[in-house]
């Protein structure tokens, strides 16, 4: 293999700087036809020369200025280090000070002449040197560079005097004593916190790239050395100042290129075949290819072309820069921080790095015995990209084959290859359509390995099984996808991989497919029932419809003796039709490919191991949840700082806490009554008492709004209700409360606002909430994603709740318990809060009830919402705020919010999990 470089300048006619695409001549018919042949197309004629750096296709133009994602870290990275500098200067008073201290100690000692001539020197150098690098980048045409400093120097310097103005107007002392001193010419005037010069000029030197640049680098750092030095010794700045000067102008430069976009320098067509005459060969014609359909996962698999060449076969060119190598970047990272570190890869590896590994997984997987493409030469094309040089291969993907096409012996050759990377511990990491190729003969070619790794894992070469199994599977089935893999590896083998059977372990395009496959096997679900329904109901119609017209034959007055008799055939009729729609619902239901993969290898293997492996290090939701309860964790523990607990838990009133307590358990009775109002099934009320007990210890290990939904969903199973209509009278349950829970929080509001005038008009905050939802209302039906989004939602809804609750109506003792349980629930909950309010405030404090039911409902509502478990941290910062809002003083909100979640949330736990582990012993859950 020949590895060498060509700077992209070597490139005949590429002196302009500006990056464009390159395409043929339109009377280079020949050439393009013969491009296009492929394989065929093995010679040129002595006429194509004259084209030599022709790139023909439909080659992109290349944007002139990129948005660099490693700008936007940077960025991140200098506002955080920031952030962290202000803390310690706000915190650690003692720290700055004493470090002040010692630094003037030391350069006090220095000599007044090296004083003197390092002062001298680098004020003169600090504006030298930016004019001496610009005059260079001019004479070398890249002045777009140069006009990106200046705008960054612009913006750094108006930072500059914010920061300034902040400190000396706004700041804490402690910031402001570690950012400024008195100085040394007015000892009743203070030195400046950032330096107003120095910070332009490291944002207008970052921004131009001098840091990517050795020497001139080397000539930054020396200046920005002495001028610090000189500053500090005089006495015109402290450390702490000089730190947040450089952090300024390093943040705000790279602020800049993610703004406005970095110039782009990836290279062109005629810089490829410039490149691959360099390392040899004589290229005629270069077609650019597409790209894949899944670019956002593989952007950086980079451009490709199909060259021909003068004297010898096709070649299959890669070229990789670094803005191709960065698309992707934050999705790489998020699954480096939540998957375990064998199931990731490098976020953004080095071109010398991504050249290396491709390289050696081409060598490795011929060496192995698969056939790959073969890598014949690599060089550099620049420092920003490198191209890899392979032998045509031809062929079409796996996934442009017909489905005739994909034969058994075609399944059977795939998987040979795969055994043979895996003879060798060799993981392709992406075995998806596109990356398998069949030629004219049918042989099958593995690519696309620059992500694979060697000596790898078991885990990893089980994630290969699985990840091919699913891709053959979306085209030949399950059922032959596990046949031809068991022929080849063996049953064992594949049995081992289930447990990496798991969407998080496939390729992101892979999981976009099965995604899209979930939704249009729910909607035929939805169809098939929603046609049920519409059968049954003119099913029902012409039945009315024959016995109106029999029975005003036979009598024309309406007797009341038949109301009985009607009755108990609507009712009759509504149970046929609720067996029509479960049959519809069960007729429907289609299992998704990953279960019937699984169903395929236990019928083969029933031993076979099916939990799935744990591959991510934390989940979203736990993240999340962390986070919000840090900052719900924070916002209380400032409120409580400046809180008395002595002398607060000593006056306490205890008979409003014993009043809390009652009301916290009676919400339990309200809950349960909520809950069977909408089961028409007959099921035990005590039980149901207790299973809402059993939720509070589930709520606080999930999310509010879930861990009740799927706790009720399942006792009722338990109780003997059907599935779908357990999950029916749940939704209907939670349908309805939130109906009343939108009018209660109206209401209260209402009240709010006119309690203490002597109109009934509404308060601006009512006016204003009911603007925005009509707003929202409008944006909803307007936007045609949204409207159909909303609009299937709701026709699944009124497919499985409305039905449900057509049954309820017909029982209206049930519908007064489920409404008046709700009302109940909420009352409960209501006066809990108030209770608590009463136990640490007095009559001066107090404030109506009107205004604690809105704070309770507000804070309910966004406890739901929250992701964090039993909504902590959410809650609490809502009650807190809301009563201080109305009225109520700091000092008794705070312990009253967290007396009322300690009775609502805490203290139910324990008894919550004896109630749970009793009801799962005998399986009432």
């Amino acid at each position: 293999m020949e590895q060498q470089g060509v700077h992209p300048e070597d490139a005949e006619g590429t002196s302009d700087a500006s990056p464009r695409a390159d395409t043929a001549d339109a009377s280079d018919g020949e050439t393009r036809e013969r491009a296009a042949e492929g394989p065929s197309a093995t010679a040129a004629d002595p006429d194509d020369v004259a084209h030599i750096d022709e790139v023909e296709g439909d080659e992109p133009l290349l944007p002139a200025r990129v948005h660099r994602p490693s700008d936007l870290v940077r960025l991140l990275v200098g506002v955080l280090a920031v952030a962290v500098l202000l803390a310690i200067a706000a915190f650690a008073h003692g720290t700055t000070s004493g470090l002040e201290q010692d630094i003037n100690k030391g350069t006090g000692q220095a000599p007044d002449l090296l004083i003197k001539i390092a002062g001298l020197a680098s004020s003169i150098a600090i504006l030298l040197v930016p004019v001496a690098f610009a005059i260079e980048r001019l004479i070398k045409r890249d002045g777009l560079r140069i006009a990106d400093g200046v705008l960054a120097a612009v913006l750094a310097h108006g930072v500059t005097l914010a920061t300034d103005l902040w400190v000396a107007k706004a700041a804490p002392g402690s910031i402001q004593e570690a950012l400024t001193q008195p100085s040394p010419g007015d000892i009743h005037a203070l030195t400046d916190p950032v330096h107003g010069y120095l910070a332009p000029v490291i944002a207008y030197m970052t921004a131009v790239g001098m840091s990517r640049r050795p020497r001139w680098r080397a000539v930054l750092w020396i200046v920005l050395l002495l001028d610090a030095f000189s500053m500090l010794v005089t006495g015109y700045t402290t450390p702490f100042s000089i730190i947040l000067t450089v952090l300024i102008g390093w943040t705000v430069a790279y602020g800049t290129l993610y703004a406005v976009g970095s110039p782009n320098v990836r290279p062109t067509g005629r810089t490829l075949m410039a490149g691959l005459r360099h390392v040899g060969f004589r290229p005629v014609t270069a077609a650019r290819q597409e790209a894949p359909s899944d670019s956002v996962e593989t952007g950086d698999r980079g451009r490709r072309y199909f060259v021909t060449l003068e004297d010898g076969r096709p070649l299959d060119v890669t070229v990789v820069d670094r803005e191709q190598q960065a698309q992707g970047f934050f999705y790489r990272a998020w699954r480096n921080l939540t998957l375990r570190g064998f199931a990731t890869r490098s976020s953004l590896p080095s071109l010398r790095q991504a050249l290396e590994q491709e390289a050696l997984l081409a060598y490795a997987a011929i060496a192995a015995g698969a056939n790959a493409p073969k890598l014949i030469a690599t060089s550099e094309l620049g420092p920003d990209a490198v191209m890899l040089v392979y032998e045509h291969t031809g062929g079409r993907s796996l996934d442009s084959l017909a489905d005739d096409e994909i034969t058994d012996d075609l399944l059977r050759e795939t998987w040979e290859q795969v055994r043979a990377l895996q003879s060798r511990r060799i993981a392709h990491r992406r075995l998806v359509g596109d990356a398998i190729l069949v030629d004219r003969s049918g042989t099958v070619i593995l690519t696309d390995l620059r992500i694979g790794e060697i000596a790898a894992g078991d885990l990893l070469l089980r994630m290969d099984i699985s990840q091919l199994l699913v891709t053959l599977g979306l085209r030949v089935g399950a059922e032959r996808a596990v046949a031809s893999a068991v022929g080849v590896l063996g049953p064992d083998a594949v049995a081992d991989c289930l447990p990496m059977l798991q969407p998080i372990a496939l390729s992101r395009s892979t999981r976009a497919t099965l995604r899209r496959l979930a939704r249009e096997r729910a909607q035929r679900e939805r169809e098939a029932v929603l046609e049920s329904s519409r059968q049954a109901k003119l099913a029902r119609a012409e039945a009315a419809g024959h016995d109106t017209t029999s029975h005003a034959s036979e009598q024309t007055d309406k007797s009341p003796q038949i109301d009985k008799p009607d009755k108990k055939a609507v009712r009759a009729e509504q149970r046929a039709e609720k067996r029509a729609v479960d049959e519809a619902i069960e007729e429907a239901r289609e299992e998704d490919l990953l279960t019937q993969i699984r169903h395929a290898v236990l019928r083969i293997r029933p031993q076979a191991p099916v939990e799935p492996a744990r591959l991510e290090r934390v989940r979203p939701r736990t993240l999340i949840s962390f986070i919000a309860g840090a900052i719900g964790a924070y916002f209380l523990l400032t409120q409580l700082t400046h809180i008395e607990f002595g002398p607060l838990i000593s006056n306490a009133q205890w008979g409003w806490v014993a009043a809390a307590v009652l009301f916290s358990a009676a919400s339990y009775v309200a809950a349960a009554m909520s809950l069977l109002g909408f089961v028409p099934e007959k099921v035990p009320f005590l039980r149901t008492v207790a299973a809402q007990v059993a939720g509070s210890f589930v709520k606080i290990v999930a999310p509010a709004a879930v861990g009740g939904v799927a706790l009720n969903t399942r006792f009722l199973q338990r109780a003997g209700v059907r599935p779908g209509l357990a999950v029916a009278s749940v939704g209907a349950s939670q349908l309805f409360g939130l109906g009343c829970h939108i009018l209660m929080l109206l209401s209260f509001g209402y009240l709010t606002g006119t309690e203490k005038t002597p109109s009934l008009s509404p308060s601006r905050t009512v006016i204003a909430g009911l603007l925005t939802v009509a707003v929202l209302v409008l944006v909803v039906t307007s936007v045609p994603f949204l409207r159909k989004f909303v609009v299937t939602r709701v026709r699944s809804l009124f497919a499985g709740v409305v039905p449900r609750m057509l049954d309820v109506l017909q029982r209206p003792q049930k519908l007064v318990t489920g409404i008046g349980g709700m009302l109940l629930l909420t009352a409960c909950f209501v006066m809990c809060l108030d209770a608590s309010i009463r136990a640490f405030g007095d009559d001066s404090t107090s404030i109506s009830l009107a205004s604690v039911a809105v704070v309770f409902l507000a804070g309910n509502a966004l406890g739901s919402a929250a992701p964090t478990p039993g909504g902590v941290g959410a809650v609490e910062a809502t009650l807190t705020v809301g009563l201080i809002a109305v009225g109520l003083p700091k000092e008794v909100a705070a312990p009253a919010v967290l007396l009322y979640r300690l009775l609502t949330l805490w203290l139910p736990v324990l008894p919550g999990w004896l109630v749970f582990n009793h009801l799962t012993r005998k399986e009432a859950l």
